[in-house]
């Protein structure tokens, strides 16, 4: 069964929400045709999902909080390595306090 089989007016009875409301949210989830989720990131796309500078990433690079690969002359951060990086952050002892 295709995706585009699928009984939508069913399903969003059972949600009890609109046809064209589920509809919407397949769409807004679903990614473009073009487009591949990475699973590698540039230190720049990595700083950025974080919400850091570069600088700072690099740090963390050097000390080895976040793993990264080096490809050729390209250094890349595996994409499950941010979430772990924040995971741990998160139960660290620092980080639930005001600065």
């Amino acid at each position: 069964m295709h995706r585009s089989d699928l009984p939508l007016a069913l399903i969003a009875d059972l949600l009890d929400v609109s046809e064209d409301d589920l509809r919407n949210l397949i769409s807004e989830r679903r990614p473009a045709q073009d487009e591949t989720p990475l699973v590698a990131l540039t230190v720049a796309e990595a700083a950025r999902r974080i919400g850091i500078g570069r600088t700072k990433l690099y740090e963390y690079v050097t000390s080895g909080e976040i793993a990264s690969v080096k490809i050729g002359s390209l250094r890349r951060i595996p994409a499950e390595a941010v979430n772990d990086f924040l995971a741990r952050r998160l139960t660290a002892s620092d980080f639930g306090t005001a600065a």
